[in-house]
């Protein structure tokens, strides 16, 4: 399968505006996904955001991906939810979330959680970060090889995340990942969004 786009909000944004920009972003090319990660936020806040953004979403087939918080996603109508590894356990999640919607969790660099988190039933895995991101304090290194690795020996799909620009996304679609989770590479990108994902899906094609 070929490697996807999956977008996550910024770390703070001013609702209409963030929308138009998600807009514009979406018209770039092909995205996956999008996850709203709000930490921190108000509750009333995070389904605010949900019910201006998830529309956009919608129009344009993307799915809705809410960050950490099952019992938000369900209200929100999210597509599915994306836990940390102390954001609660998978089957908590899945309890919550039923059978039908995403739910997925991030692994750092580490092959066990993968594993783990791959037999428990998630629906994707996340490896990062790959590169330094100002997003977020990361705390782990991750090396293209565990996408290689997770790629040859697993069907679960694989997310590449952390300081992912269009420059350096090469060495991991060849690593085999499914998706690459990308905030400040497209949301800060010189020519805007739309040019990002445009060219974002130039490179993971081979054809930039």
């Amino acid at each position: 399968m070929a490697c996807r786009l999956y977008l996550v909000t910024p770390p703070a944004f001013e609702l209409d505006a963030f929308a138009a920009t998600l807009e514009r972003a979406l018209s770039g090319g092909d995205v996956a996904c999008l996850q709203l990660r709000m930490k921190g936020a108000a509750d009333g806040d995070v389904l605010k955001a949900a019910k201006r953004l998830m529309p956009i979403c919608v129009k344009e087939n993307v799915a809705f991906i809410l960050n950490d918080r099952p019992d938000l996603a369900v209200k929100a109508g999210a597509d599915g939810v994306h836990i940390g590894q102390s954001d609660g356990s998978y089957e908590e999640a899945r309890r919550i979330l039923g059978d039908e919607r995403i739910i997925g969790v991030t692994c750092h660099n580490s092959r066990h959680l993968a594993m783990t988190a791959a037999e428990a039933g998630a629906d994707y895995v996340a490896f990062g970060a790959f590169y330094p991101t100002k997003t977020k304090d990361a705390g782990y290194r991750a090396e293209p090889g565990i996408l290689e690795w997770w790629n040859e020996l697993f069907e679960v799909p694989s997310v590449a995340i952390g300081g992912i620009t269009v420059e350096n996304c090469r060495p991991l679609v060849d690593a085999g990942t499914d998706f690459l989770a990308v905030c400040a590479g497209v949301w800060e990108h010189p020519k805007g969004p739309d040019a990002a994902v445009y060219d974002f899906n130039k490179a993971m094609a081979g054809t930039e």
